[in-house]
């Protein structure tokens, strides 16, 4: 059995748009991680969405993640001051995400950069955190917590060979990261090229893309 995610950071509020629509043209359901009180960073860098564009995202049917309060680097800070950003980003969203429940939300670290140490804080306050690693995971089993991805900044030619490894596999669980569509966002897609993709695995069959908590959800002993 194959899957994919696509697991989308940041939260551009066009790229979102464009991601939610695409997928609703195909019957999916986009995974969209965001900033709990995101900050810009750059004089060039695109307008985030907010809680009311993620309510309304999520009301149709696409799966909201926290992504951080901010998009510091948690491999960068003290354990503590870690810790504390994330229990602040989940009491964030527990406020302004209609239903969210931290015991079932996955944590996609920014810049997919934790520690041993955090890792085996966070396993017990949520369902499942995404870090540094292959970007093709074994099937979960019950109990998994810890999902992997990588990234390149050419991000369709990357997209492409890691899918090829995918087919290639009689089983695995693809994790592609991407950031936002046309132009916004490290290592953007076209909106071109993820609908041909979309298109290209729904007429193949063989690759069920779904967000990571359902793809937990499938795990056996």
């Amino acid at each position: 059995m194959r899957f994919l995610t696509i697991s989308w950071d940041d939260g551009f509020r066009a790229s979102m748009l464009k991601v939610a629509a695409l997928y609703e043209k195909y019957g999916l359901r986009a995974e969209i991680n965001v900033l709990a009180a995101p900050r810009h960073e750059g004089a060039g860098e695109p307008p985030f969405g907010d809680f009311g564009l993620w309510n309304e995202l999520q009301a149709r049917g696409h799966v909201i993640q926290p992504h951080g309060l901010d998009h510091s680097n948690k491999a960068e800070l003290p354990l503590s001051a870690a810790q504390e950003k994330i229990l602040r980003c989940l009491e964030i969203f527990s406020r302004e995400l209609k239903g969210f429940d931290p015991r079932q939300a996955i944590f996609n670290f920014p810049y997919n950069a934790s520690t041993p140490e955090l890792e085996a804080w966070l396993g017990g306050v949520v369902r499942g955190f995404r870090t540094a690693g292959p970007a093709i995971n074994p099937l979960p089993v019950r109990g998994q917590v810890r999902i992997t991805t990588s990234g390149w900044e050419d991000a369709e030619p990357w997209f492409e060979r890691t899918l090829r490894q995918l087919l290639a596999m009689d089983d695995g669980w693809l994790v592609y990261n991407a950031h936002g569509l046309d132009g916004e966002g490290w290592g953007p897609l076209r909106s071109a090229f993820l609908e041909s993709v979309l298109e290209d695995l729904l007429t193949r069959g063989d690759v069920h893309l779904l967000p990571a908590r359902e793809v937990l959800a499938t795990a056996s002993e």
